[in-house]
């Protein structure tokens, strides 16, 4: 036996003993299809990048031979850290469009012989011109919106001429739309694309794909060059992906795969984690390991994840905690978002004074918008504090523009007799808010969800004796200059999305209300239970410290309405419970044929996406026309003159008379006044 081969027996040797027994199996497991399923702070990135050192260091991989694929940039570059330090440094670790795109690059011009595309950097130019042609609203959120519901058509393997059927199926929505408007757009977006020659990253996939499927020698060189595969976060897996991990193996199963079910928290953008607890059906002879020994959180926080995870449809494992026992799990209801802000600040504060690194502490919440309360909270006790993954409250886009608009309001004195709140919705009705929040996750319904926290503290302010616009507008500005103070360290504010694969000592899960958790366009079975695993994922961040709280109103002085939700309730003490009422909806049904209707514009209309229109189509394009042309001269979307569901309503009921039109969904005593002349209108020239 050689010197190098001895080394490279102790190396191996020394690397396995690193580890518990249940990663220790994982690292020596170097052959077949290996299935890990991996429960949070288990410790799954340690294991697979032993296995991946113990496989090179005992002889079974060509370090050239082996492709570990993750999702994002930052975990690639932790996993080849990871692996130099284990002596592995030559292996790709890549994501997944990189290593295609890498692929991509080499082949393109052989079988081409052209040069590749060039890669977009943002859909929003190339969808605008789309949206144009077919007379659609340009508007920066419709846009990312339908960016958006493309790339989730695109990695789900759906084509433009099938989208508005799928689209339905599945439930999907972007605000506003028809289904077969989004379609359009879709097939219009790829038309421009090509005709430029650009290509976007889903391309990257797609193209890699096509080319290894149709040319069998670039497929033969590609699976020359990997024969051993690991793939992380596989929870997250995309039809497409999936697609192209089967044509990198080639029939081969040299593969393993890491994740955990109960962190799938991104199925709205495509990923499927059918592919992960369905590996054993597609490899019968695989190998499947669970990693339960979880070394982050303490028997407490874990405990709480554990009953958690219980109630859910989600086959994640049962963690088992490893580090000594912490202060228990506190559960808190506040009067008010204000005063849960406040208390929550005040906590951070002690913990601070007690000697906790601010970088340690997070405040995680469901959306965007939440974050104003705790900005303000925590500018007034000075304590600073980092956004992830989105912009300070008085930094975007959609909040700079209004307060420049209700500013110019106050300057102007157009505000008259109308009282203050007023006036501010007034206002922001002008940009697109509407009474009602938008029916469907995206851009468009965060927009409206930081206007809505305008309005909010609008409603706060008006509350003080001699409230004025002009004095409501200093404070805006006031709390924009606070809050813009620059930050070298500082508590952490992110939602739960962006707290993925993330962890902090003490951890604060605000905002636990019915209606914002699950929130409220959660409407199946399905979306409920990634709600559930939001939350999950949300606990399992802390290592010493879990809060958990809830307002029962929004603003001061308002009736405590509010429950905390439903996820909750095997976790409240019994002193802290609150009952909930059974949910009994009742399930509409299509009026032509009578089966269930899942989406919302279904319901809107009364009529499954099957049975076909029992609208005049001609008038619903003349209704159309006119939307536009109002919209553009009232300079908002146009969906806030009316959703396209509401004009086909309109075009099937041809309504005469102003009752008939506030009868129809859609249309209230507001819409009346300001669309109803020009809608009958419409109706007598049509009849």
């Amino acid at each position: 036996m050689s010197q190098d081969t001895e080394r490279g027996i102790d190396r191996a040797a020394d690397l396995l003993a690193a580890l518990d027994p249940e990663q220790r199996r994982v690292a020596e497991t170097l052959r077949g299809p290996v299935r890990v399923l991996a429960g949070a702070g288990t410790g799954k990135t340690r294991a697979i990048t032993h296995r991946i050192a113990h496989g090179v260091h005992s002889g079974v991989y060509a370090p050239s031979e082996v492709l570990a694929v993750t999702f994002t940039t930052r975990a690639a570059g932790e996993m080849r850290g990871r692996l130099r330090q284990l002596g592995a440094g030559a292996v790709q670790a890549r994501t997944f469009h990189s290593a295609a795109l890498r692929q991509l690059r080499y082949f393109w011009p052989h079988v081409h012989g052209t040069e590749l595309p060039s890669i977009i950097e943002s859909k929003i130019g190339l969808l605008a011109t789309a949206a144009r042609r077919q007379r659609l609203s340009t508007d920066q959120a419709l846009l990312r919106d339908l960016a958006s519901e493309i790339e989730w058509a695109k990695v789900s393997n759906v084509q433009p001429d099938d989208y508005a059927r799928i689209a339905e199926q599945r439930g999907r929505s972007v605000t506003g739309q028809a289904h077969d408007t989004v379609g359009r757009v879709f097939a219009a977006y790829e038309e421009v694309k090509r005709d430029q020659g650009r290509m976007d990253m889903e391309d990257v996939l797609l193209l890699t794909a096509g080319i290894l499927a149709e040319d069998e020698r670039v497929a033969a060189q590609v699976r020359r060059q990997y024969k051993w595969f690991v793939v992380d976060e596989f929870q997250d897996v995309s039809p497409l992906q999936s697609a192209l991990l089967d044509l990198w193996l080639g029939g081969r199963d040299e593969i393993c795969v890491v994740g955990d079910p109960a962190q799938t928290i991104y199925s709205f953008a495509g990923a499927n984690a059918d592919y992960l607890t369905g590996f054993t059906t597609k490899f019968p002879q695989a190998t499947s390991i669970e990693l339960v020994r979880n070394y982050r959180s303490t028997p407490q926080i874990v405990t709480a994840a554990n009953i958690l995870l219980a109630r859910s449809t989600s086959k994640g494992v049962e963690l088992r905690a490893q580090r000594p026992a912490g202060p228990a799990v506190t559960y808190a209801p506040a009067p008010d978002e204000v005063a849960e802000a406040q208390k929550i600040a005040g906590r951070i504060q002690a913990l601070r004074d007690q000697g906790r690194p601010l970088s340690e502490v997070a405040v995680l919440f469901r959306i965007n918008a939440q974050s104003e309360a705790y900005e303000e909270a925590l500018s007034d006790l000075g304590i600073p504090y980092v956004i992830r993954g989105a912009a300070r409250f008085f930094d975007r886009p959609e909040v700079r523009e209004a307060v420049t608009r209700i500013r110019g309001t106050a300057r102007s004195g157009e505000a008259g007799d109308d009282g203050l709140v007023d006036t501010v919705k007034a206002t922001l009705a002008g940009m697109g808010w509407t009474v009602e929040a938008p029916g469907s996750r995206g851009q468009t319904r965060d927009r409206w969800e930081s206007w809505q926290a305008l309005v909010s503290q609008a409603e706060e302010f008006a509350r003080a004796d001699g409230a004025t616009l002009g004095a409501f507008v200093d404070d805006l500005d006031r709390r924009a200059t606070e809050q813009h103070a620059p930050v070298a360290e500082g508590v952490t504010l992110a939602t739960f999305h962006a707290a993925k694969g993330l962890e902090w000592d003490s951890v604060f899960l605000c905002g636990l209300q019915d209606g914002t958790l699950p929130i409220t366009y959660a409407d199946t079975p399905a979306a409920i239970e990634e709600e559930r695993r939001l939350l999950y994922v949300g606990m399992t961040r802390a290592r010493i410290d879990l809060a958990l709280s809830w307002a029962q109103a929004r603003n001061p002085g308002q009736a405590a309405r509010r429950k905390p939700s439903r996820f909750l309730d095997p976790l409240l003490p019994a002193s802290t419970r609150v009952e909930h009422a059974p949910v009994n909806r009742k399930v509409a049904s299509c009026r032509e044929c009578g089966k269930p209707l899942r989406t919302g514009p279904e319901k809107k209309r009364g009529r499954c996406s099957g049975c076909p229109a029992s609208y005049d189509e001609a008038l619903f394009e003349r209704l159309r026309e006119w939307r536009k042309e109002r919209a553009g001269d009232d300079e908002v979307p146009a969906f806030v003159v009316f959703t396209d569901a509401t004009l086909q309503l309109i075009a099937e009921h041809k309504p005469r008379s102003e009752a008939d039109l506030l009868s129809i969904s859609g249309v209230g005593p507001s819409k009346i006044e300001r669309y109803g002349d020009d809608v009958l209108a419409l109706m007598d020239a049509s009849s």
